[in-house]
């Protein structure tokens, strides 16, 4: 007898898988890197101006450099946070008359806190800046803070660490103690094991 042939039932076919155009490639690859682009400097700009401090008002500045530089300097603003500097740092303490930047912002690179306070200062607002950097020499055993008069701030208080700065109008204000006590040797400080000591000014305290 002879074999039924069978009959050959093929599968289906599968749907042919649409080729998605090339330009539509370049645009979504476009949009994922602006997208990047734009999250990183968000991310960027959010810790410039926020950092590592939950004190309020506090302002953070790109680097600004460094570097030994002998003479005066032009800084630009009434308080530098860094930049070029004297080859010799200011020793840290009380002062009761003016330093010069150029000294004092080489303090700063050794990782102290420079309060800087309009010379027309009531005397008991001053007196308690001073109450401040004394308390912080105790806590530390040694001297991080240098306090002295500047003219032409443009606030009556000025509280600075390296690219970090605090700005109030009075000396009780809580948040200069959190700033010295964050920033001295803080996380932006260009050389934090550096001392304030054996360099140039002497401090009456």
């Amino acid at each position: 007898m002879a074999k039924k042939a069978t009959k050959r039932i093929n599968p289906p076919k599968s749907p042919q898988k649409q080729k998605i155009p090339t330009w539509v490639w370049f645009a979504v690859s476009g949009v994922v890197s602006i997208l990047l682009i734009v999250g990183l400097f968000y991310l960027g700009g959010q810790g410039l101006s926020q950092g590592n401090s939950n004190i309020e008002g506090v302002n953070f500045l790109p680097d600004p450099g460094a570097g030994h530089v002998d003479g005066d300097i032009a800084y630009g603003q009434d308080v530098p946070v860094g930049g070029q500097h004297n080859p010799i740092w200011q020793n840290c303490g009380i002062y009761d008359e003016p330093v010069r930047a150029e000294n004092a912002i080489h303090s700063l690179e050794h990782g102290a806190v420079w309060i800087a306070y309009s010379p027309d200062l009531p005397a008991e607002q001053v007196e308690i800046l001073r109450n401040i950097v004394r308390q912080e020499r105790r806590n530390r055993g040694e001297p991080t803070v240098l306090l002295a008069p500047r003219a032409n701030l443009n606030d009556p208080i000025v509280v600075t660490a390296w690219r970090v700065q605090l700005r109030t109008d009075d000396a009780s204000d809580e948040r200069i103690v959190d700033f010295v006590q964050t920033y001295q040797r803080g996380p932006f400080t260009p050389e934090p094991g550096a001392v304030c000591i054996n360099g140039v000014g002497d401090p009456i305290t």
